[in-house]
């Protein structure tokens, strides 16, 4: 009988603690007002530019990465409800790529990144293929969800 007490106020009080559970995925707002690049947007090698971008998530963000990939056989990532106008397909020959992982510091629900991108005018196989490449924006809120934006844009060099 001694343990059957605490036994009926241990089950009472788990009963009644809710857990609350995490099953909404984090959102990348690209209408935001400051929002860049945004679909068919050019972007110019031997520069550099400022990603802007909205994020949220009904609890906490976690982390986000960037992708930036040649598109020059056009397939498909876009999210974007509007198609950009694309360049005849080509082959890659020195196609520029890069991949970034980012954090976004604890306890945030909305999240303004901006982040510094350089754009090399090439390599050491030499200048890098223009044309159509993918933005691609992937987040994660701390449960795991996660979201992708994927935008066009051309990269070209400037005259």
């Amino acid at each position: 009988m001694k343990y059957l007490v605490p036994a009926f106020w241990l089950a009472f009080i788990f009963s009644c603690t809710s857990i609350d559970i995490d099953d909404e995925k984090p959102y990348i707002d690209l209408n935001y007002t400051q929002a860049f690049p945004i679909n068919c947007d050019t972007l110019y090698f031997g520069e550099s530019f400022i990603f802007k971008a909205r994020f949220t998530d009904n609890v906490e963000l976690g982390s986000y990465s960037i992708e930036i990939h040649h598109n020059f056989d056009h397939h498909s990532h876009s999210t974007e409800v509007s198609e950009c106008h694309l360049s005849d397909p080509k082959p890659a020959i020195n196609p520029f790529l890069y991949i970034e992982e980012f954090e976004i510091p604890p306890e945030q629900s909305e999240y303004l990144p901006e982040i510094t991108i350089e754009l090399p005018e090439g390599n050491e196989n030499g200048a890098f293929d223009e044309g159509d490449y993918h933005f691609l924006i992937r987040l994660s809120d701390r449960e795991g969800w996660s979201d992708m934006r994927g935008v066009g844009v051309k990269v070209v060099y400037r005259d």
